[in-house]
C-alpha cells in the first residue's frame, strides 16, 4: 500500500457513472462495474463511490448497486450518498463497503453521524465536506449536492464533524472540481492546520506533481482524484485508467 493514498473518486447518477465539473455538466463515463474491474487490475488501494443525485433527490441509498459493487470490489470501498439514519450505515456496511461517509446529513443532524461512529467505530465513518469560494473571499460550506449555501466556514464544520466523531474528512472544492487546474491547497492547508483528523483532498487534480503539492502545502494526509482518472486528453476522451504504482511512488518521492 501506497504511504499518501491516492484515491479514485467515482460518481454514481442512477445506475451510471459520470464525472462533473464544478459539480455540474455531468458527462457520462461508463458502468460502476467495468470501472471498479480496471481499477481492480490496477491495484488500486482505496476507492471512493458518491451518489450525487441522492440528496438533491431526496431520497436513499441505492442499495442494489452498492451491492453489485461492493462485491466485485476488491479494495476498501467507502460510500456516500443519501445516507439518513444509522440503519442505512448498517445495511451498507453489511453489504461489503468498509466506510461510510455523511455530507448533507451530517450538516443537518450531526448526531446521525455520531450514532454511527459509536456504532461502527470512528475508522468507519467519514465527513465530507463540500466548499466553494464566496465572492467576496473567503469560504463556504454547500450542502445538497452543492446546490445550497450555508454560509459557515469550513474550518468551523469540520471542527464540528470531529467533535461529532467522524475519523476522517473528504474534503471537496468545488471550484476546482472537474477542472484538473490543481488542488485548493490554501484552502485544505486552513482545515488540515485546525483539525486532527485525516484530511482527504478532492477536487481539480490533473497531475501526479498535484498530488505532491496538497500533501506537502495542505498537510492532506491523501488525495482523490475523478477527472484524472476517467479522462484522457484535450478533448476529455473516457479512458478509466490509475498510474502505475511504481510512477506514483517515484512522483511521491516514496522511493
Amino acid at each position: 500500500m501506497l504511504q499518501i493514498r491516492i484515491i479514485p473518486c467515482l460518481l454514481l447518477r442512477g445506475a451510471g457513472l459520470v464525472k462533473t465539473t464544478r459539480f455540474k455538466d455531468p458527462k457520462y463515463v461508463g458502468d460502476p462495474i467495468n470501472a471498479i474491474k480496471i481499477f481492480n487490475d490496477k491495484e488500486v488501494d482505496e476507492l471512493v463511490l458518491l451518489d450525487i443525485s441522492a440528496s438533491r433527490e431526496r431520497r436513499g441509498p441505492a442499495f442494489t448497486v452498492i451491492e453489485e459493487v461492493a462485491g466485485e470490489c476488491f479494495m476498501p470501498l467507502a460510500y456516500g450518498g443519501g445516507i439518513a439514519s444509522v440503519e442505512d450505515a448498517r445495511r451498507i456496511l453489511k453489504l461489503g463497503v468498509e466506510k461510510v461517509i455523511f455530507n448533507t446529513t451530517a450538516w443537518r443532524r450531526p448526531e446521525v453521524l455520531s450514532d454511527a461512529s459509536r456504532e461502527f467505530g470512528a475508522q468507519a465513518v467519514v465527513a465530507s465536506i463540500d466548499v466553494r469560494r464566496k465572492l467576496f473571499g473567503g469560504y463556504e460550506v454547500v450542502i445538497d449536492g452543492g446546490s445550497k449555501g450555508t454560509g459557515v466556514d469550513p474550518v468551523d464544520h469540520a471542527l464540528r464533524m470531529q467533535d461529532a466523531g467522524a475519523g476522517e474528512i473528504f474534503l471537496t472544492s468545488v471550484d476546482r472540481d472537474g477542472t484538473m487546474k490543481g488542488y485548493d491547497a490554501e484552502m485544505v492547508a486552513r482545515v488540515t492546520a485546525a483539525v486532527g483528523l485525516p484530511v482527504i483532498a478532492s477536487g481539480g487534480a490533473g497531475s501526479l506533481s498535484d498530488f505532491k503539492q496538497v500533501v506537502s502545502k495542505g498537510g492532506a494526509a491523501a488525495a482523490s482524484a475523478g477527472a484524472m482518472f476517467v479522462f484522457h486528453g484535450p478533448h476529455r476522451a473516457v479512458l478509466i485508467t490509475y498510474p502505475p504504482r511504481a510512477e506514483l511512488e517515484r512522483e511521491l518521492g516514496i522511493v
